[in-house]
C-alpha cells in the first residue's frame, strides 16, 4: 500500500541533528515529517557519544581519585567491569528509542519508521519495515541529515572478519583479554582508554607518527605517554598488510608490514568516515550516490534551492554539537525562507550562517589526560596565512592544578592573530580541561580583544588560572 502525503518540511535522519531540524522547523509552525531506518536518536546515543562517555566515565574519575592523597588509596582495586558496561546500557536507553518517540510526538512531529530515498526534487519515498510505502512530498525543504559511517580499509582478508567498528567498541558486552586498535585518532585513543582500564591488554597500531594528528602535536605526546603508563603498548608508522580470521570468530591475525604477526581476541578500525549518502536516491536529483554533500553556510546543498545537508554528511565539522548547531541554523533558514523573511546572510555571525564551522569548532577528547581544543591549531593559522604567535603555559604552575591532583601534568596554548589582537584557537590538555573550553570557545567565537579578555579575572584558585598566565605571558613579548 502506498500513502501519499505533504508536508512543509521532509528530515531524511532522526539522529539528534535531524531532531534539532524538527525541533526549529516545528517552532516556526511548520509540519514536519522525520524519516528514520534504525534507532531514533542516532549513533550519538547509542553507538558513539553516549555509551563512550559513559564507558569512559569511571576510568576518568578512577584516575583523578589515584592523584589524591587521602582517596588514592581506596580506588587501588580494578573497575567493576560489569557495573560500567551495566551504566553504559542505561546511558544508552538500553537500545531502546522510546523516549525519543515521545519526544517527537511532543513537539507535533510525523515519524516515519523504515528506508527513506529521494524521488525527484522534493520528494521522498519511505520503504517500511512491513512492505508498505509513503510518498511524501515537501512543499519547502528537503534536509539530510543521515550520518557518517565508519569505513575499513582495503586490507585483504578484513572483510568476513569480524573486525569491530566504534560501534562494536562502544556496544561490546565484555571486554575481550587482548584488543588490537588500528588508528591514533579522537575513536582509537578514547577506546584505548576505556578497554584497557576494563580489563583488555590494548595494543595501538598507528599509521603515522603520533596520537591524535589534527591537534596540537604536544596533544598527541600528552595523550600517548599517559596511555603507554596504564598498560597500553602503542606502535606508531605502523602499517597493516592483511587480517586473518577464518570463520570470522576466534583469535585474530594482523599481518604488519614486513610480515610481523600480532595476535589478538578482537581488532577494532579507527581508521575514518564516510556519508551514509549511497542508498538515498542522491541520483534522481543529479547528485552523485555515497558523496559528501556540499553546502552553503545556510547548509543548503549548493545547486539546489530546496535540499538541506546538516552534520556528518556536509563533512564541515563531524561532530555530533557541530551537526545540532547546523541543524539550528538551517531550521531557522528554512523557516525563514518559507516564510519570505529575509535572511541575515550578509551577517557572518548572524542568525543564518554557520559560521562556527570554519572558525570555533570545539571538541573535547575524553582520555586521561582529557584533550579539548577549539578554533585553529598553530600550523592550521600558519597555513591558512594568518600572521599569528602560539602562547604556551605549562598547567601544572597553575594553583588549581596542584590542588585538582598531585603530580598533575598538562599544557596549554592561544594562537593569537598579530593583525586584530583576537584568538584563532586555543588548545587544553589535563585532567579536568575539558570544562575550561567553552570559555575558549566564547573568547574564539566572540572575537573578543585580548586587551578585553584582560578584564575577564578567572577566579582563584581555579585551573582556569592559566586564563591569566596566558594573557600574561602574551603582554610580556
Amino acid at each position: 500500500m502506498t500513502q501519499a502525503v505533504e508536508y512543509d518540511v521532509v528530515v531524511l535522519g532522526a539522529g539528534p541533528v535531524g531532531e534539532n531540524v524538527a525541533d526549529r522547523t516545528r517552532a516556526a509552525g511548520l509540519s514536519t515529517a522525520v524519516v528514520e531506518s534504525e534507532l531514533l536518536g542516532g549513533d550519538c546515543s547509542y553507538w558513539a557519544c553516549m555509551p563512550s562517555k559513559a564507558l569512559l566515565r569511571p576510568v576518568i574519575a578512577r584516575a583523578d581519585a589515584r592523584r589524591l592523597p587521602g582517596l588514592s588509596g581506596a580506588v587501588r582495586g580494578p573497575l567493576d567491569t560489569k557495573a560500567v558496561l551495566a551504566r553504559r546500557d542505561e546511558q544508552a536507553s538500553n537500545w531502546n528509542d522510546g523516549g525519543q518517540l515521545a519526544w517527537l510526538d511532543s513537539i507535533g512531529a510525523r515519524v516515519y519508521r523504515g528506508k527513506g530515498a529521494l524521488h525527484g526534487p522534493r520528494k521522498v519515498v519511505v520503504y517500511g519495515p512491513e512492505g508498505e510505502h509513503h510518498s511524501l512530498t515537501a512543499r519547502h525543504a528537503v534536509v539530510v541529515s543521515t550520518g557518517s559511517r565508519a569505513v575499513l580499509p582495503d586490507i585483504p582478508g578484513l572483510a568476513g572478519a569480524g573486525a569491530w567498528t566504534s560501534r562494536e567498541a562502544t556496544s561490546a558486552r565484555e571486554a575481550p583479554g587482548r584488543l588490537v586498535i588500528v588508528g591514533g585518532g579522537v575513536v582509537g585513543v578514547e577506546m584505548a582508554t576505556a578497554w584497557q582500564a576494563l580489563g583488555s591488554q590494548v595494543t595501538m597500531l598507528v599509521r603515522g607518527g603520533g596520537l591524535l594528528p589534527r591537534m596540537e602535536p604536544f596533544v598527541g605526546e600528552h595523550v600517548a605517554e599517559s596511555l603507554k603508563e596504564a598498560g597500553v603498548t602503542i606502535r606508531t608508522d605502523t602499517d597493516v598488510t592483511a587480517v586473518e580470521r577464518p570463520g570470522g570468530s576466534g583469535p585474530v591475525t594482523l599481518v604488519l608490514a614486513g610480515g610481523e604477526r600480532v595476535e589478538a581476541d578482537e581488532v577494532l578500525f579507527a581508521t575514518g568516515r564516510a556519508p551514509r549518502t549511497d542508498t538515498i536516491g542522491l541520483e534522481t536529483v543529479g547528485l552523485e550516490p555515497g558523496s559528501w554533500l556540499k553546502v552553503d553556510d545556510s547548509c543548503r546543498v549548493e545547486g539546489t534551492q530546496w535540499l538541506y545537508a546538516v552534520g556528518d554528511v556536509n563533512r564541515r565539522a563531524l561532530l555530533t554539537h557541530q551537526g545540532k548547531y547546523q541543524a539550528r541554523i538551517a531550521g531557522d533558514v528554512i523557516a525563514a525562507r518559507a516564510q519570505h523573511v529575509p535572511l541575515l546572510e550578509s551577517d557572518r555571525w548572524g542568525a543564518h550562517c554557520a559560521t562556527a564551522d570554519h572558525a570555533a569548532v570545539p571538541q573535547v577528547v575524553f582520555t586521561d589526560p582529557e584533550a579539548a581544543a577549539v578554533g585553529l591549531s598553530l600550523a592550521e593559522a600558519e597555513q591558512a596565512g594568518h600572521r599569528v604567535r602560539a602562547v604556551d603555559h605549562d598547567l601544572a604552575s597553575v594553583a588549581g592544578a596542584g590542588l585538582y591532583a598531585e603530580n598533575y601534568r598538562g599544557h596549554a596554548r592561544m594562537v593569537v592573530d598579530l593583525d586584530r589582537e583576537i584568538l584563532l584557537g586555543v588548545t587544553f590538555v589535563g585532567a579536568g580541561v575539558g570544562e575550561l573550553l567553552h570559555s575558549a570557545t566564547i573568547a574564539v567565537a566572540g572575537e573578543v580583544p585580548v586587551d578585553r579578555l584582560w578584564h575577564a579575572v578567572p577566579s582563584f584558585p581555579t585551573i582556569s588560572e592559566v586564563w591569566l598566565r596566558l594573557l600574561e605571558t602574551y603582554r610580556a613579548g
